[in-house]
């Protein structure tokens, strides 16, 4: 296994673990399972708790990212950030499209669903981070 695939397994499990954690915490003693009114809608409460929890494990999983798994990478730091929230973004519609489904439609637990979505954007977040948010430039390219 590559170097760089195993610090991201390493890192990113650790992040995963994280956000499955607050989920959980959030989902049932913040939240206590409850629709949160923001006036202008209604969120439901596994809805809430995703969107709760994101910058805690965006800005952990950014740093973690950056220093240790793809240390290598040349372009400026807020490049990466840019591009980091870009597939953070991307990975949030996903996992809100998931859970959607898992929850309202198909009636799963809310935390079972949250780890299946997890790990569906887990593919999707290697792949950009690796060849988009964190490549490495050649000298050539610039």
């Amino acid at each position: 296994m590559p170097l760089k695939t195993y610090r991201y397994a390493a890192c990113g499990g650790g992040n995963l673990v994280l956000d499955i954690f607050l989920y959980f915490i959030f989902y049932h003693f913040v939240i206590a399972k409850q629709n949160v009114d923001l006036n202008l809608i209604v969120l439901s409460p596994h809805i809430a708790t995703l969107f709760m929890v994101f910058p805690i494990t965006f800005t952990t999983g950014f740093l973690l990212n950056k220093y240790i798994t793809f240390e290598d990478s040349n372009l400026e730091g807020k490049t990466q950030l840019l591009r980091y929230f870009l597939v953070a973004m991307g990975a949030i519609v996903i996992s809100y499209l998931l859970m959607k489904l898992f929850v309202d439609v198909m009636a799963f637990y809310p935390t079972i669903s949250k780890i299946i979505a997890t790990g569906i954007t887990v593919i999707y977040s290697y792949i950009l981070q690796n060849y988009f948010t964190f490549k490495v430039i050649d000298k050539l390219e610039e």
